[in-house]
């Protein structure tokens, strides 16, 4: 397990190269298809349905405090933006929180300098979030669609397996209303969303996500000058005509079929 020594000093490094713009960091994200030694995971039948992610905290909370601790000590001027990963119910935002404020007592005891400018959001991966994102969002700063994971859980199709993998696309009509009704949920109660995930840094999606609304784009660095490039040329009207054209679909196939027309591929 890493140390609290080691985490500042990585998250250290992170923010002086950042400065003053907005870091986004995902607590410890463990389980499913990521393991490592130290945190007693055991085999299970169904990782990605165990003991992963947020609900370690049950068990082993000061994994969280610990990173909490570090992230806030690291940045104290940063603008900072904390987000929970496979997050299923209100209860484990209420846990996670409460062991934020543990952080922010004991730093304030020790008369340590530390982060003050704190967004705290969650992952929407887990089909139950997205149906509850009208509750959550009352609750967080943001939200971050994991649309890898939401797909997964959505279609129920383990991502991982090479002879179903084919059905596991966010194009899926299930998963694109699960989008739609997060960002929905969210707006209303003025909050932003980004999404990451395979889906962000696909230039086929971008036009049908800002059409849904979406705030944030999160992809590998490689996909950015196509996605800026393909955003430049698209406006809002356009997108959000083609959303709630894709809206009225009821297969993956005609959901890819019309974005391929729109994008002139067909």
């Amino acid at each position: 397990m890493p140390s609290t020594e080691d985490q500042v000093k990585e998250y250290s490094g992170i923010f002086a190269v950042m400065g003053d713009r907005p870091v986004v960091v995902r607590t410890l994200d463990i389980g499913g298809d990521k393991t490592v030694s130290y945190l007693g995971i055991q085999e299970e039948a169904n990782p990605f349905l165990g003991w992963r992610s947020i609900r370690m905290i049950s068990e082993r909370p000061d994994v969280l405090f610990d990173q909490f601790y570090a992230l806030l000590q690291a940045g104290p001027d940063a603008d900072l933006r904390i987000m929970l990963p496979m997050v299923s119910s209100i209860f484990e935002i209420e846990n996670a929180r409460k062991i934020l404020e543990e952080v922010r007592a004991k730093l304030t005891s020790e008369g340590k300098r530390f982060a003050q400018k704190i967004q705290f959001g969650i992952m929407i991966e887990v089909p139950s979030a997205a149906i509850l994102a009208s509750h959550f969002a009352k609750v967080v700063d943001f939200f971050s669609i994991g649309t890898n994971d939401l797909t997964q859980y959505t279609i129920a199709v383990d991502r991982t397996n090479e002879r179903v993998a084919n059905l596991a696309s966010p194009f899926n009509p299930a998963v694109i209303t699960l989008i739609e009704r997060t960002i929905s949920a969210a707006h209303k109660e003025g909050k932003w969303v980004g999404l990451c995930g395979e889906m962000a840094g696909d230039p086929l999606a971008t036009p049908l996500l800002l059409g849904l609304g979406l705030d944030e784009f999160s992809m590998a660095s490689k996909s950015v000058p196509e996605i800026k490039e393909k955003i430049r040329n698209l406006s809002v009207q356009e997108c959000q005509a083609i959303a709630q054209h894709v809206l009225s679909l009821g297969t993956t196939r005609d959901v890819l079929s019309y974005l391929k027309y729109t994008a002139g591929e067909e």
